[in-house]
């Protein structure tokens, strides 16, 4: 028997994104430390409702994961627009970097999962086309290595959000390594293929 999901109304909606708006600042502070009832004081709302919407904080933080992930396809779609492919791909990395260091809570679900993130299959969809185009142009104006896969970049930012847990006395230090990546990406700095 399929189930029939209803909209939620438009004040359950409002108390949803209430709900994920304060929770990312809440996380970002305090990563997986950060309480329910912190977030639903910041909400202006019932801790009722945050469980109503998210019955466990690991399904919040999946709500988190998700809304982040669709802010970084939406940086990379803008990256399209952009005429220089190198350009685009640059600014694309850059940007999705920048997303993910400021959200810590983020980083820690990534970084503690055992396998790929549990995306819904039209997200997932839609950051490879989005970061398969993005790395294809990159690719075929020859600025960016021929050999590169879009798993490559997905383990690379990865690694940068994972990275930036670790304290380091200067906070943006994350920019100047994604400057190093993005200049060891250059198909004029390849020494020789990558390993298969």
């Amino acid at each position: 028997m399929t189930q029939i999901v209803r909209p939620l109304r438009a004040d359950a909606r409002r108390n949803r994104e209430r709900v994920l708006t304060a929770a990312a600042v809440v996380f970002s502070e305090h990563g997986r430390d950060a309480q329910m009832d912190d977030v639903a004081s910041r909400a202006g709302v019932g801790v009722g409702t945050v469980y109503r919407h998210f019955p466990t904080k690991e399904a919040l933080m999946e709500a988190l994961a998700v809304d982040r992930f669709e802010k970084i396809i939406a940086a990379g779609k803008a990256a399209l627009e952009l005429e220089d492919p190198w350009e685009a791909f640059v600014t694309s990395v850059q940007t999705g970097a920048e997303l993910l260091t400021a959200d810590r809570s983020f980083t820690e679900v990534v970084g503690e999962l055992q396998g790929p993130m549990p995306l819904p299959a039209e997200v997932l969809e839609d950051m490879n086309q989005t970061f398969g185009a993005l790395l294809r142009r990159a690719q075929e104006s020859g600025d960016l290595r021929a050999d590169l896969v879009l798993d490559d970049i997905s383990m690379i930012m990865c690694g940068i959000g994972f990275a930036t847990r670790k304290p380091h006395q200067c906070v943006q230090a994350w920019r100047r390594h994604v400057a190093i990546i993005l200049d060891g990406l250059r198909a004029s700095s390849a020494s020789g293929p990558l390993p298969s």
